[in-house]
Parts: C-alpha cells; sequence; structure tokens
C-alpha cells in the first residue's frame, strides 16, 4: 500500500475518530542506559520541517504536529541553532499546548565561541527550566564545548550530556570520543541503506552503555519517495507495517542499541504513522536482513 493511501486512510481514521474503547497502542520504550530514562522508540526531529520562520499557518501547523505526537505517546524532540527558527517555533508550540510534562526535550550547542550563551539562548527559546539532554553538534569544537556540557551536567543544569554527526561523517574520530568520555547518548545516521554504524558505532554503544539517537531515518525524505509506490512485501503483515515508513523505522528502533529514531515531518499524518511504528511487533535479526536487502533493492 502506498503512503499516501495510508495517510488518507489514517486522515479518515482521525475524522470519525476510534471506535468507543479502542486506543492506538502505546509506543514501546528503551531506556538511556546510564539513567534508565524510558524513551519512546520514536521521536520527533525539527531539522528543515520547524524551520517556518514568522509564517504564521507554518507555526500552527507545526504546533499541531507538536500536539500530534504527544497525544501519540511521544517524549523526544530534537532541535539545534542550526535549524533557523525551529527552536523558538517549538517553545511557542509548547506554549500553545499547555507545556506537556512528558516532554523529553534534546537540543545542541553547535558553536566554536560561547558555549554556555548559545545553551541559554536555546533555553529560553524553548521556555524550559533546563533541557533533558544537550549535545555538541556535528563534534564543532568538541574540545571546548563537551567539558562545558559535562559541567553544566554537574550543576545540574542539564540531565543528560551527548555528541552528534550525520551522514557517516567523522566516524573514526566519533568513535574515539565514545571510548574515551562517559556520553549518555550519541546521534548518528542508521536506516536499512546507511548502515555503516553497524560495524563500530552501535557495537561499541552497547559496550559502553551509551543511549543512540539515529537521525536522517529517510533521509530527509528521500529514502520514501524512492519506494513511493512499491509494494509491500508480505513480511511488512507480520510486523504490523502498513506502509514502508514504518517497515524503516522498525529495522531502525529493532537494533537492541538503538534507543530512538528521530523522524522530522510537517504533517500530523506522518507524525501518527510514524509513532504507531514504535508499537507492536518487531523485527527479528533474520527479518531485518530481509528488510534491508528489499530496501537496497528497491529504493
Amino acid at each position: 500500500m502506498e503512503r499516501r493511501t495510508v495517510l488518507r486512510l489514517l486522515g479518515c481514521a482521525a475524522a470519525v475518530g476510534l471506535a468507543p474503547g479502542v486506543q492506538a497502542a502505546a509506543p514501546l520504550t528503551r531506556p538511556i542506559p546510564s539513567s534508565g530514562e524510558p524513551l519512546p522508540l520514536v521521536g520527533l526531529g525539527t531539522w528543515i520541517t520547524f524551520n517556518v520562520g514568522n509564517d504564521r499557518r507554518g507555526r500552527q501547523e507545526s504546533t499541531e504536529v507538536l500536539r500530534a505526537f504527544f497525544d501519540a505517546g511521544g517524549r523526544l524532540v530534537d532541535s539545534s541553532p542550526m535549524y533557523g527558527s525551529s527552536q523558538g517555533v517549538v517553545g511557542e508550540g509548547l506554549d500553545r499546548l499547555g507545556r506537556p510534562g512528558q516532554l523529553f526535550s534534546a537540543d545542541k550547542v553547535w558553536t566554536s565561541a560561547d558555549g554556555a550563551a548559545q545553551a541559554e539562548a536555546s533555553r529560553r527559546l524553548w521556555g524550559v527550566p533546563r533541557f533533558d539532554l544537550l549535545q555538541v553538534h556535528n563534534l564543532l569544537a568538541w574540545e571546548k564545548q563537551l567539558p562545558l556540557l559535562f559541567a553544566m551536567k554537574e550543576a545540574g543544569r542539564v540531565r543528560h550530556v551527548g555528541i552528534t554527526t550525520s551522514e557517516g561523517r567523522r566516524h573514526r574520530e566519533f568513535e574515539q570520543l565514545m571510548r574515551r568520555h562517559p556520553l549518555d547518548t550519541v546521534q548518528f545516521t542508521y536506516n536499512p541503506v546507511d548502515r555503516e554504524a553497524e560495524e563500530r558505532l552501535l557495537p561499541l554503544a552497547r559496550e559502553r552503555g551509551t543511549g543512540v539517537l539515529a537521525n536522517r531515518p529517510f533521509r530527509e525524505g528521500e529514502l520514501t519517495q524512492a519506494l513511493r509506490g512499491k509494494p509491500l512485501p508480505g513480511w511488512a503483515a507480520e510486523i504490523g507495517c502498513t506502509s514502508w515508513a514504518q517497515a524503516v523505522l522498525k529495522f531502525i528502533v529493532s537494533h537492541p542499541a538503538v534507543t530512538c529514531a528521530i523522524p522530522a515531518t510537517t504533517s500530523v499524518a506522518h507524525v501518527r504513522e510514524n509513532l504507531a511504528a514504535a508499537a507492536g511487533p518487531m523485527p527479528d535479526e533474520a527479518l531485518r536482513r530481509r528488510i534491508a536487502a528489499d530496501v537496497a533493492r528497491l529504493a
């Protein structure tokens, strides 16, 4: 079934509501190893999608995405100073929604200058008392910013500390930092096509007891676009997938080292579909190999 068909059906279901007594399945969770903090297997990224500037319609749509995300049991929202207006758009949406208590706020330091000032500016844009997670974005000036984040954690000004990269960049240096520092989380690209992290980073995360956030699960839409219109194989029904997007997400979050995948979207229907992938049966290792092979063949 095509993604657009599924989304149309989801939209109809949302319009008529669920049958009395029927509720969507709660998303499965996995803990951040260092703290035991449970996170739903699917979170929400804001790269590009929440960078709407002062466009009122865009800001309202972002608020509705957040509303649907929290209503479906989501927690982790990830942003960065690099993402244009995204932080302020998140903050405005949280205000409109009454500051949902389940929010797990994840942001980044992305500067070679004053990281403390940037972190404080980000906190004010979000309107949170402190971030649940601060990360050094793409390892920029990590020699300066990582000690700062650890000091902030020690002072109780942030709860978790991490580092990020994307698109397979600087994995060797990333691995070295994972070995040398007590990181709570790491964030890098992982999906059925981009699997380099399986070689060293994912096994190391399990060894070190480090949480993993998987970014670019759909390659910013490129992957789902390539799979659009391709029939789902028979295995999809075995794990409750009605779209390729759900199959991709289930492949990612079924890896035992992955804590949370963070797809970004501008669509309420998409966010509901994505969160649904965090529930129900998950593929075993044999099925994960089949999913990767089918996606690589068709995409």
